[in-house]
């Protein structure tokens, strides 16, 4: 069947484009619903540095040609079905506008299938992409590498080594000191998982990274010499170590030859003792006697002291308080004779004023107080009948 006015061949063409435009638009919906999620394959090996890189672009579909190369895009990246990483893979970013890194080394039990999912945010339009590493975690390729040595580089950070040119510089840069063409790098950690810290603002100061590379060729002799321990010592002295070749890291890296260590596993360790199982009863040491019987004890006696001697103290001494509190009391009537005339008076007449006063602010009515009136005897309280009442009587005559 084909379209009225046109060819065949023409109307099936349009009709299949009509069909992948509408895979296409429905693809990009249900991805935006999160109904379809990128997968992506790759292949770490056992003993093996794993490196991938998290573009934005790569998250976002932005061409290389985007106008915003400056894109805020920052990540988070977690084992599928738990909330972090796998112990052995580590993820780093600098800022929001550089890419981010998992990295890391994976070993033997870490073998066979891992799914990382990592969601993408965009800073600026809040969007967010989903993605799913597949990691088939297997055995490395090629001859074994027994010797290994760890490198702490204080003039780069984590991410800047990470990127491959800049590993195969520093692998470059240790042919020099190695023989060339067997290195690989075995393990990158940055110095603050080692228990570095963060250096102060300053130009040119970095966190630094430790940088592992194994060789199936022996040591050469000159870093048999920074690794020997007299080399340890004078570096322990605060003096410069041993160094017996040019260093051909200068000037792109700068190594610290007092952090290098050597590991030698061509030849294999020597098992230990195997453990013999025993009764698990001491033998006989003429230094160590314990007791073979202890004697049956009563602590019937030893309770009963503890409880009662102290009730018994407690007893006596309330006892010795009730008797002071009273019946050690001396009496009123004793208090009365031991006490002087006139202290008495004064307290009756202090007592006696009081209960008037509040008689008067209990009843205005009342007459005036004897204490007012003139000729006032205060030890009886009896007065001689006045001439006149003076107290009617004006301080001034003349306001009268």
């Amino acid at each position: 069947m084909s379209v009225r006015g046109a060819p065949a061949g023409v109307g099936a063409e349009m009709a299949a484009a009509r069909v992948m435009v509408w895979t296409y638009l429905l693809l990009g919906l249900l991805s935006r619903l999160g109904g379809i999620v990128a997968q992506q394959m790759l292949y770490p090996f056992i003993g093996r540095v794993f490196i991938h890189t998290l573009e934005p672009a790569s998250f976002l579909d932005l061409p290389d040609t985007d106008p915003r190369p400056n894109t805020l895009v920052t990540f988070h990246a977690n084992l599928l079905g738990h909330p972090d990483l796998p112990r052995w893979l580590r993820y780093t970013q600098r800022s929001p506008s550089q890419p981010g890194f998992l990295y890391g080394t994976p070993t033997l039990e870490d073998r066979g299938q891992q799914i990382i999912e990592v969601i993408a945010y965009n800073r600026e339009s809040f969007e967010t992409t989903r993605q799913r590493l597949v990691l088939l975690v297997g055995e490395p390729e090629g001859p074994s590498l027994p010797y290994e040595a760890e490198f702490l580089v204080q003039s780069h950070d984590v991410e800047e080594v990470l990127p491959s040119p800049i590993g195969q510089h520093f692998l470059t840069a240790l042919g020099g000191l190695w023989v060339p063409g067997e290195l690989q790098l075995l393990n990158i950690t940055s110095a603050l998982d080692r228990g570095g810290r963060v250096p102060l603002p300053i130009e040119g100061r970095k966190e630094g990274v430790y940088i592992q590379v194994g060789s199936s060729r022996p040591f050469s002799t000159c870093l048999k010499v920074v690794g020997s321990p007299a080399s340890h010592d004078r570096c322990t002295q605060g003096q410069p170590p041993l160094l017996s070749c040019y260093d051909s890291f200068v000037p792109h890296f700068r190594v610290d030859w007092c952090n290098v260590s050597l590991v030698d596993k061509s030849v294999p360790a020597l098992p230990g003792p195997v453990p013999t199982w025993r009764s698990g009863i001491l033998e006989h040491d003429p230094y160590f006697c314990p007791p073979t019987e202890a004697p049956d004890r009563d602590f019937l006696t030893d309770a009963l002291i503890t409880l009662l001697v102290p009730l018994l103290v407690a007893l006596l001494l309330t006892l010795i308080l009730a008797y002071i509190m009273c019946c050690r009391r001396e009496g009123v009537l004793k208090r009365n004779l031991a006490t002087s005339d006139i202290q008495m008076v004064h307290h009756s007449t202090i007592h006696g004023n009081t209960e008037e006063l509040r008689q008067m602010a209990a009843n205005r009515t009342v007459p005036r107080p004897l204490s007012t009136l003139p000729m006032f005897n205060v030890r009886t309280g009896e007065r001689l009948p006045p001439c006149s009442d003076i107290a009617q009587v004006p301080l001034i005559l003349d306001q009268h």
